[in-house]
């Protein structure tokens, strides 16, 4: 799924990823549909992110935010001189 590994790439750079699933016409009355989808690109990116908001709707979009999960490695260290 290329979504999944751009999502993977801008949480390895650090930034926070919003994921949506818009909903057409009366596609609005599956919202658990919308739900399930989003709780799943969580799940596929719990090694990465963790989920700073759960999915919420708004208007025709629901909504979800993940931030990336803190990584003491992944931290540059300058040498000492």
């Amino acid at each position: 799924n290329f979504k999944l590994k751009h999502a993977k790439s801008f949480l390895e750079e650090g930034a926070k990823v919003k994921a949506y699933v818009f909903f057409k016409g009366r596609s609005i009355l599956f919202k658990e549909q919308g739900e399930v989808l989003l709780l799943r690109f969580a799940n596929d990116l719990e090694d990465y992110a963790r989920v700073e908001q759960l999915p919420v709707l708004e208007g025709k979009r629901m909504i979800i935010m993940l931030t990336p999960k803190k990584q003491g490695s992944a931290k540059k260290e300058q040498p000492s001189e």
